[in-house]
C-alpha cells in the first residue's frame, strides 16, 4: 500500500496526470458531438488503471483533490479546441457525491470558466451510475442547480451498475451512456439487442439522447445503426488521444453510406423493401405435438422444408426436415424419439425477424449465422405472431435484385439516388398533396477547377459536397444527386440555418483541395467558355429553393423547370456582381 500512497502524493503534488480525449460521434450525420476527457497516468506507476487510482484516492480521503486536479488539467488541455469550436461539448467524469461540495460548485462558476474561455453550455457532467448516491433528494437539488446554470447532465454506464433506471428517472439527464458490456458482441445476443432497443424507445419518449460506449467492430456498429442509437464512441471510431483527433474517415464513410442506403431504400418499389413480401408457408404444429406426428406430416409433404412450432400463435422453435431425418436415422433413432414431443427436439435458437424489416438487412443478419444453421429458413412474425417463412434462396435472389436496382438508379460516385428515384420521390409527394421544399444546389466554377486539377480531384469536390449535405440535413431528408456537380434536397420543414451552414462548410473545407498559391490568390487561371484564358474565383455554391405550398406545381417536370429558371437567375446575378467588382 505504501508505494501507492507515495505515488498518489507525488501525482497530486506534481500534477502528474495527462488528459486524453475520445470523440463522441453522431450515428445519423457522422459529425462530432464532443469529446470525453479521460485521465491517464504517466508510466511507470503502481496504479494499473485510472479506476484503481480513484479508488485509492477515495479510500485515503483525497478524492476531491484528485478530481479537482483532473478537471483542471482537462479544461486547460481543452481550452484552445473548445474556444475555436464553440458548438462542441466536453464530457467530464464527476463523482456524484462531489458535485454538492462547495469547492466544486465554486470551481464551476461563470468566472472560473471565463478563465478558460469556456461556456457552461459546452460542459457535460458525466455521472457514473456505479457510484451510490447518499442523499438523492439533495443530489436532485444539486443537479437542478447545475441545469439552471446551463450545464448538461449525462448518466454513464447505464445497464452496468446499481439502480440505473432509478437514477435516470430521478435526475432526468440529457444524455445516457450505454455501458460497453451491453455493446460488446451485441450482434450475437438477442437479449442485449432487446435491452438496447428498449433503451432507445425509452429515450425517445423521455427526450434523452443515448450514447453507446465501447464500439469496436462494424458488426456492433451495424446493430446500433439499425436500432436507432443516435451517438457512439469507441476504438472503431477513434482511440483516446492527447490531441482532439477526428474520427477515422473509414468509419464516418461507413455511417454515411448506411444513411444513403436508408434514403434509397425509402423510395424503392414496395416489393423490394419488406421481407414480408417474400413469405412462404410451411406446416405449423403446437409445442407438445409428438415427433411421430411431425414425421408423418413431413412424409406426406416431401417438398416441405420443415415445421414451425407455435405456442399461442407465437413461434417458439423450428424443426427442419434435415434435422428430423438425422435424429430418426440409424438403428435406434426412431425408437428413441418417436414418443418425444417437438419441445424436446426443436431448435429454439432460430432466426425470427419482423416482417417489415428490409430485405437487405435480413439478408445480412441471416448470412452472419453459424455455418450449421446458415441455410435454415427464416421465421417471419408481425407483432409477435407467426406470419410465414422465407428461404435463404429467395432472400438472396431478392437481395441481388435490390442491389441491382439500387446500382442502376444510384449515382456511382456518391451512392445517392439518381434522376429516376428523384422523380419518383417528387411524384409520390405531389400525389399525396404533401407540401415540401426542394433545394437545387450546384458548384460554381467547377469546370475551371476540373480543368486545372483533373477529374480525380474534381470527384473529391463532389464527394465533399455530398458528405456535407448528408451531415447537415435533418433526419429523413431526401438527398439526391442529379449528376455532375448538381444535387437536390427534398424536405418538409427546413431549418433557417441549413443553407448558410452548408455554404460555410463547403467554403472552408474545399480550401484543402487547392494548392497554396491558388489559396493565396483566391483564384485560378483556366480557359473560359469563350476559349480565352481567364481568372476564376474559388469554388462556391449556388442554391435555389422552391416551396410547393406557394408555387403549387403539378408535376416533377414543372418543378425542374422552375428550379432551372431560379438557378439561371442566381447565376446571372453572381456573374453581374463579379463583373461590377
Amino acid at each position: 500500500m505504501k508505494p501507492k500512497i507515495e505515488a498518489l502524493s507525488k501525482i497530486l503534488k506534481d500534477h502528474a496526470l495527462i488528459s486524453f480525449f475520445q470523440p463522441i460521434v453522431s450515428l445519423t450525420k457522422g459529425t462530432i458531438l464532443g469529446y470525453e476527457a479521460l485521465t491517464r497516468i504517466p508510466e511507470p506507476s503502481p496504479f494499473h488503471s485510472p479506476g484503481e487510482l480513484f479508488d485509492s484516492a477515495n479510500s485515503l480521503g483525497c478524492l476531491w483533490e484528485l478530481e479537482q486536479l483532473t478537471r483542471r488539467i482537462a479544461l486547460k488541455s481543452a481550452e484552445d479546441f473548445l474556444k475555436n469550436n464553440p458548438q462542441k461539448k466536453l464530457f467530464l467524469n464527476v463523482h456524484p457525491n462531489v458535485m454538492g461540495d462547495p469547492a466544486f460548485m465554486r470551481g464551476f462558476t461563470k468566472d472560473f470558466l471565463d478563465g478558460f474561455h469556456l461556456s457552461s453550455s459546452q460542459i457535460i457532467f458525466e455521472i457514473t451510475e456505479r457510484n451510490v448516491i447518499n442523499d438523492m433528494v439533495y443530489f436532485k437539488a444539486i443537479v437542478a442547480h447545475y441545469k439552471s446554470q446551463h450545464y448538461t447532465i449525462a448518466i454513464d454506464d447505464a445497464g452496468a451498475g446499481y439502480s440505473g433506471l432509478n437514477l435516470i428517472s430521478e435526475v432526468n439527464p440529457q444524455f445516457v451512456k450505454i455501458d460497453m458490456q451491453l455493446i460488446r458482441g451485441i450482434e450475437g445476443s438477442k437479449i442485449k439487442q432487446a435491452i438496447v432497443k428498449g433503451l432507445v424507445e425509452f429515450s425517445k419518449a423521455s427526450f434523452i439522447d443515448l450514447i453507446a460506449e465501447g464500439v469496436e467492430t462494424y458488426k456492433e456498429l451495424d446493430v446500433l445503426l439499425d436500432l436507432g442509437v443516435p451517438y457512439a464512441q469507441g476504438y472503431l471510431l477513434r482511440k483516446p488521444a492527447k490531441e482532439f483527433l477526428a474520427p477515422h474517415r473509414e468509419a464516418i464513410t461507413y455511417i454515411l453510406k448506411r444513411k444513403q442506403m436508408k434514403t434509397t431504400r425509402s423510395i424503392l418499389p414496395y416489393t423490394y423493401t419488406a421481407v414480408k413480401n417474400l413469405l412462404e408457408n410451411v406446416p405449423t404444429l403446437p409445442l407438445h405435438t409428438s415427433v411421430t406426428k411431425a414425421y408423418q406430416l413431413l412424409r406426406e409433404a416431401p417438398q416441405t422444408l420443415g415445421i414451425v412450432v407455435l405456442q399461442d400463435e407465437k413461434p417458439r422453435g423450428i424443426l427442419t426436415k434435415e434435422t428430423l431425418s438425422q435424429k430418426l436415422s440409424g438403428p435406434f433413432g426412431f425408437n428413441l424419439y418417436q414418443n418425444k414431443t417437438l419441445l424436446e427436439l426443436m431448435d429454439q435458437d432460430f432466426l425470427v425477424v419482423d416482417g417489415n424489416l428490409p430485405v437487405d438487412q435480413v439478408s445480412a443478419i441471416a448470412m452472419s449465422r453459424p455455418q450449421e444453421t446458415l441455410y435454415d429458413f427464416i421465421v417471419v412474425e408481425d407483432q409477435g405472431h407467426y406470419r410465414g417463412i422465407v428461404t435463404i434462396k429467395k432472400l438472396l435472389e431478392k437481395s441481388f435484385e435490390v442491389e441491382l436496382y439500387k446500382a442502376k438508379h444510384q449515382n456511382p460516385l456518391t451512392g445517392l439516388p439518381g434522376n429516376l428515384l428523384i422523380e419518383q420521390k417528387i411524384s409520390t409527394l405531389l400525389h399525396h398533396k404533401s407540401p415540401f421544399f426542394v433545394y437545387y444546389i450546384d458548384i460554381d466554377y467547377f469546370k475551371a477547377y476540373n480543368d486545372v486539377y483533373g477529374f480525380e480531384k474534381g470527384d473529391q469536390v463532389i464527394t465533399l459536397l455530398s458528405t456535407i449535405l448528408l451531415q447537415e440535413v435533418p433526419e429523413n431528408t431526401f438527398v439526391g444527386h442529379i449528376g455532375g456537380d448538381d444535387f437536390i434536397l427534398i424536405l418538409e420543414n427546413p431549418p433557417s440555418s441549413l443553407i448558410p451552414r452548408i455554404h460555410q462548410r463547403f467554403s472552408e473545407e474545399s480550401m484543402a483541395l487547392y494548392a497554396p498559391d491558388h489559396r493565396d490568390a483566391q483564384g485560378i487561371i483556366s480557359i473560359a467558355r469563350t476559349g480565352k484564358r481567364a481568372v476564376f474565383p474559388l469554388l462556391a455554391l449556388t442554391c435555389v429553393a422552391l416551396d410547393t405550398k406557394e408555387t403549387n406545381p403539378q408535376s416533377p417536370l414543372e418543378i425542374s423547370a422552375k428550379l432551372a429558371s431560379l438557378k439561371s437567375t442566381a447565376k446571372e446575378k453572381r456573374a453581374s456582381a463579379e463583373l461590377t467588382l
